[in-house]
């Protein structure tokens, strides 16, 4: 169902895939939005290592909320800033793309707890991680992906 990559000899191993995921704070969401033209939006995300899904929390209503409710496959890209050989002017990039299926996560304890590890990826300040989880958690939106496949590789600009 899922196509192969092409060029094999940059695959990224499902280890540093997932490396890459935990460590890069943002990407982009994409989904089916409406009129059947696609919506990416980039968004902050969370990979949890215990279940292998990656989280993502914002507002309970909006476009990208709507497109999810209309059809569950999404896809989702990250990619690292990048690095420079010595001497050379070409960047290296590593990146990695999911495909998937988004569901609500309707536990507020999970909403919650997720919400705070998202949060350490920003910060370590603990009074204002359970300032705005007390004041926003209520009005959070946690989806789940579950990754069904997954690709990374590392690209080299020249």
């Amino acid at each position: 169902m899922f196509r192969d990559m092409r060029r094999m000899k940059q695959a990224l191993s499902n280890e540093e895939c997932i490396e890459l995921l935990i460590n890069e704070k943002r990407g982009v969401l994409a989904v089916n939005g409406d009129e059947g033209y696609p919506y990416c939006v980039p968004i902050d995300h969370y990979y949890c290592p215990e279940d292998g899904r990656l989280y993502f929390h914002g507002g309970k209503t909006g476009h990208r909320v709507d497109a999810v409710k209309n059809s569950d496959k999404v896809c989702y890209t990250v990619f690292d800033s990048g690095y420079r050989k010595e001497g050379q002017w070409a960047l290296n990039i590593k990146s990695v793309v999911a495909f998937g299926r988004m569901t609500v996560v309707e536990d507020t304890e999970k909403v919650i707890e997720i919400s705070r590890r998202l949060s350490y990826k920003f910060t370590d300040d603990e009074s204002y991680i359970e300032d705005e989880i007390r004041r926003c958690g209520a009005a959070t939106l946690l989806m789940s992906m579950e990754i069904e496949h997954m690709t990374g590789k590392l690209v080299n600009e020249a």
